[in-house]
């Protein structure tokens, strides 16, 4: 989408336009459910918390600034509505925990066990190794999304990254078992 469109559909959806405000949204909208089906791990889940940013974003769409930073804005208020949910449902037990011996081989091994790996990482590192290695985001683009300063960013990266290697490094004797 050309930039000096998306700035008109902003400036419309601000004004309370929901044709403009969905044109926004379609540019974003698998990168959202990608980005919620990682945090949540099923399809349910991730789709109410898509359909809770949408609706967050509808309400508050006249706090966006500037039209570049309406993809930021949009996710970070994903990331919120996940973690928040996630939070809400501590007490249940996560559907990868319980399946995490009925895994069959196949050929997205590698991928899951990754995904395992990032999945027990303390919740700031989680967020910064899936903001830069799935959304392919720079350090200063998580820094403004998670309003932190860049050192904090590539800090907590740098800390992930550690974590998850001591976890592939052990992982033959003490797979799945949190570092």
């Amino acid at each position: 989408m050309e930039k000096l469109q998306e700035k008109s559909l902003l400036l419309k959806a601000k004004k309370g336009n929901n044709k403009a405000f969905v044109e926004l949204l379609q540019n974003e909208k698998l990168k959202l459910y990608k980005m919620a089906y990682i945090y949540m791990k099923n399809e349910n889940d991730a789709l109410d918390v898509v359909q809770e940013t949408i609706a967050r974003a509808y309400s508050n769409i006249h706090t966006v600034k500037e039209e570049r930073y309406f993809a930021t804005w949009l996710m970070r208020i994903l990331i919120n509505t996940a973690i928040e949910m996630l939070r809400k449902n501590q007490k249940i037990v996560p559907i990868l925990e319980q399946q995490s011996e009925q895994i069959q081989v196949s050929s997205y091994d590698e991928r899951l066990d990754l995904l395992q790996a990032i999945e027990q990482l303390e919740e700031k590192y989680k967020t910064v190794i899936l903001l830069k290695y799935y959304r392919d985001l720079s350090t200063k683009d998580i820094a403004d999304l998670l309003d932190c300063p860049e050192g904090t960013v590539k800090t907590n990266v740098h800390r992930g990254i550690q974590q998850l290697k001591k976890y592939f490094n052990k992982e033959g004797e003490h797979y799945g078992e949190q570092y």
